[in-house]
């Protein structure tokens, strides 16, 4: 495949009791990834609770990704999380000289809610010149602290301009997608859907594969889906279903879910997070689903014959004996 096409997981960082970033389940984590098939890895993100970071930590965790995957897979990375224009240059350039592949720029660190789309894409032109021109460019549209989408300008900037390679689109709508694959089109800008519901009809009209939070829970049928729609179209169709299904347990008190699934599967020692408390997570019942959603996903994989990789599930086989 091309690159930046594909699937691209949103990196966790696993914690120790002591919420420091625990390496040696980061490498686990990572070598199962890789098994699982995935074509690159989104590195300091959201999901990878950038936001709750120091500048020496951020900058930490991003070399030591880039160290321990040792090429077997592009890297991009943010660390975008200042407010002064000032700081947002030098976390980028910060994160440039770890050796990533791709820098992503957070959509909303570039304008407040209240300011108009010009604001934005005089910020983005600026910060754009800013960074080293050794690497390329992303944009993501995090959730957090509040959504702003990029506006069509926007997006033809960013395909025009000759910088940027990846955009983390959660539009979340077929239409705006539709439009944004034909905006980029011919050129080196390559749309990641972070939408599980959207992604099948996303990559039909030209959107370029996946970068979301499921890919911590099943990166291969992802993979699968992305390689494999347009040659056995009725399977990815049912596939399709059960991810747009399956995606639903992101409001299971991520990324808790996805931190205890990793613990289930002998990737992580601890389930700590630093953007919110384990509080009532077990009360809910939230473990169970997930276990039963995961197994449902591999009983669909065996009985459409899908070329799954044997480690993409449970490699420890740890579920399975619980």
């Amino acid at each position: 495949m091309d690159h930046h096409t594909g699937v691209w997981p949103v990196m966790l960082t696993p914690f120790t009791e002591d919420r420091e970033i625990d390496w040696a389940s980061l490498e686990r984590l990572i070598d199962w990834y890789i098994a699982s098939g995935v074509h690159g890895l989104f590195a300091n993100c959201q999901s990878s609770e950038m936001f709750f970071l120091s500048d020496a930590e951020s900058e930490k965790l991003t070399r030591f990704v880039v160290d321990y995957v040792d090429g077997r897979v592009p890297v991009v990375a943010s660390g975008h999380t200042g407010n002064a224009p000032s700081h947002q240059a030098e976390q980028l350039a910060a994160q440039a000289a770890c050796g990533v592949d791709s820098v992503i720029m957070i959509s909303n660190r570039l304008a407040s809610q209240d300011e108009s789309d010009e604001i934005f894409l005089e910020r983005l032109a600026a910060l754009t010149e800013k960074v080293p021109a050794s690497v390329g460019i992303g944009v993501y549209e995090c959730p957090y602290p509040y959504k702003r989408l990029l506006s069509d300008a926007a997006v033809s900037f960013a395909a025009k301009s000759g910088r940027f390679t990846f955009l983390k689109d959660t539009c979340c709508n077929i239409e705006t997608l539709t439009r944004r694959a034909k905006l980029v089109e011919g050129s080196q800008l390559h749309i990641a859907n972070a939408n599980a519901q959207t992604l099948l009809a996303s990559l039909k009209v030209g959107c370029h594969g996946y970068s979301g939070v499921m890919a911590n829970f099943h990166p291969a049928l992802y993979v699968w889906l992305t390689e494999n729609w347009q040659s056995e179209p009725e399977k990815a169709e049912i596939l399709g279903n059960y991810l747009s299904v399956a995606a639903m347990t992101e409001s299971m008190d991520y990324p808790l879910c996805a931190k205890d699934f990793q613990k289930a599967i002998g990737n992580f020692t601890s389930m700590e997070c630093r953007t919110r408390p384990l509080g009532g997570y077990f009360q809910n019942h939230f473990s169970s689903t997930v276990s039963q959603m995961i197994a449902l996903g591999e009983t669909l994989a065996s009985q459409l014959e899908l070329d799954i990789p044997a480690a993409a599930f449970d490699p420890a086989g740890k579920i399975a004996a619980q």
